[in-house]
């Protein structure tokens, strides 16, 4: 897995780079079949934005957070993506079963 952060207006502090290493460090196995793992974080006034772009085969999933803390954004990103990720595996998984299905029945 390619991981990719990147700040837009300032430069990202380390803690906050380690802090999204930690995050996705406990969701490895989720994470398995990822390609590329790329982590926007920007800012509006008082907003911070979390972004995250997760390449999975051959699907773009993308889950945008925001909040007045960066660390809630980044939060509630990764869960956002953490279900659209279930959700594609699950149809994938379905997808397959119903060709064994067929296969048995034909």
């Amino acid at each position: 897995m390619n991981l990719t952060i990147t700040a837009r207006g300032y430069k990202a502090p380390e803690r906050l780079k380690k802090y999204i290493n930690e995050k996705l460090g406990r969701k490895r196995r989720l994470f398995e079949d990822v390609i590329d793992f790329e982590v926007i974080l920007s800012y509006e006034k008082l907003t911070q934005i979390a972004e995250f772009k997760i390449q999975v085969n051959n699907r773009l999933i993308v889950a945008r957070e925001k909040s007045e803390d960066i660390f809630k954004s980044i939060d509630m990103a990764l869960d956002n993506s953490e279900r659209q990720i279930k959700r594609f595996k699950d149809k994938l998984r379905d997808h397959d079963n119903k060709k064994i299905i067929d296969n048995l029945v034909a």
